[in-house]
């Protein structure tokens, strides 16, 4: 079914973040530029598959082909995770309910359109190979917890943490996802038991703060991003970042790879209402720990995912929909739970027949495959990706310049000074489209300029 939804993704061309990290970038052009890399550069793990894909002779079709696989082999996993969480939690008693929840929260996660961002646009996939280490160390802890086998809970989950981290610095959420799990699927282990069995996973986490601090790369990386807003005016953008992203998860119509959300500088009615519904939200997780653990279990993994990259460290951009890829799993969760005991109990009272039930479930993944599908094709060509930008973020700049830059490259000269001039009137002062305006009564140079 991944497959078939992503079929489509193939024709899809290198778009705006590609150039900058993998067609420009020549640290992934050669075995030998990745190896002298290792010693200055950050992401090593994902800048190795890129690096694979440049020098294996596919071209783009085998970007396109590694990041489905990635994809595909992350809903088998989620799909474990959760069918062992039914197992711990009691849910799955019910003969009714025994796979059922796995199932759909897997088909949730591998076909919900906003994951394409992670899967059709090639460079997502620092958070789809992150989530693949993230989710297999995740699930070799829970097998040496249940085997008892120090291997898998000592050695293998640990590595797999630190490649995920190589991946996409992100993952140091790990061992808190851990004390999640050990929370809601044990909560008769002590504290103590918990964190000794998780000793490696953290001993491994302050070394990566450590080396974070310390790595030139990454102090570059934190200067500049504590030099782009305060704090407190990035707090305040990411409250409403955050229930963005919450609204996309269900305006599946509505998704945008670069989404026109300001940099917001002061307080209103507007961010105190948006503040008390993520309250609301977070709270009904911890209230709900007890009574129905899926409930929160899913909020507090959605949030702990989103601490990273929407919370105090300043983001060049606001949001970005593949923030969504793992921390979407937690809500995926409870949601298909929570369905399933619903029809255990209208099937138990007879008020809905097994019939109807798999009418629901293809309608609903038909849809969202679809709409997957759909997506896709926004990728195909530059062109496309930024219209439809433009057509969602009418009052950005930066989409109508990156849409005359495509437009531009194609010979469409008229229409790439409609879109650049389209730009300046939405932000007199950028420099950059002034500049690809100027340069476009050149055709033979055509040095324009995205971003």
């Amino acid at each position: 079914m991944v497959f078939i939804a992503y079929l489509n993704s193939f024709p899809g061309v290198f778009q705006f973040d590609d150039y900058n990290v993998i067609v420009d970038d020549t640290v992934i052009h050669s075995w030998s530029a990745w190896f002298s890399d290792l010693s200055h550069g950050i992401r090593p793990a994902l800048k190795f598959t890129y690096m694979l894909n440049w020098t294996s002779g596919m071209g783009i079709f085998g970007f396109h082909l590694f990041n489905i696989i990635v994809h595909m082999s992350n809903v088998f996993l989620f799909y474990f995770i959760v069918l062992k969480f039914t197992e711990y939690t009691s849910i799955g008693a019910s003969p009714a309910l025994s796979d059922k929840p796995a199932f759909w929260a897997a088909l949730l996660f591998a076909l919900h359109p906003v994951q394409t961002e992670a899967v059709t646009y090639i460079s997502g996939r620092s958070s789809s190979l992150m989530s693949l280490f993230y989710l297999g160390s995740i699930l070799a802890y829970i097998k040496g917890t249940e085997v008892h086998k120090p291997l898998w809970r000592t050695i293998i989950s640990p590595l797999l943490f630190l490649v995920a981290v190589m991946t996409k610095e992100v993952a140091v959420t790990l061992p808190f996802a851990l004390i999640l799990w050990e929370r809601v699927c044990h909560p008769e282990k002590s504290w103590r038991t918990a964190l000794r069995d998780q000793t490696v996973h953290w001993l491994l986490l302050i070394g990566m703060f450590i080396i974070i601090l310390t790595h030139p790369g990454y102090a570059r990386l934190l200067e500049s991003a504590f030099k782009a807003r305060v704090v407190l005016e990035n707090l305040y953008s990411q409250i409403n970042a955050v229930t963005y992203l919450i609204s996309r998860l269900f305006l599946i119509n509505r998704l945008n790879i670069d989404p026109d959300l300001p940099v917001i500088t002061s307080w209103s009615l507007r961010l105190a209402g948006e503040s008390l519904f993520l309250s609301s939200f977070l709270l009904l997780g911890f209230l709900s720990l007890k009574k129905k653990p899926w409930f929160g279990f899913g909020i507090l993994w959605f949030f702990l995912h989103l601490i990273p990259t929407n919370s105090v460290v300043p983001r060049l951009d606001v949001v970005n929909e593949r923030q969504l890829y793992l921390s979407s799993c937690g809500i995926f969760l409870a949601f298909a739970i929570e369905a399933m005991r619903l029809y255990d109990t209208l099937r138990q009272k007879q008020k809905l027949s097994g019939t109807g039930i798999v009418a629901l479930t293809i309608v609903l993944f038909a849809t969202l495959g679809s709409f997957t599908v759909s997506r896709n094709q926004t990728y195909r060509s530059e062109i496309a990706l930024w219209k439809d930008v433009t057509l969602k973020s009418p009052n950005k700049a930066r989409g109508y310049n990156n849409l005359g830059y495509a437009l531009a490259i194609a010979g469409r000269t008229e229409e790439a000074k409609k879109a650049y001039t389209t730009a300046l009137s939405l932000r007199p002062d950028y420099a950059l489209a002034r500049a690809n305006l100027a340069e476009i009564s050149i055709p033979k140079s055509l040095q324009f300029q995205r971003r």
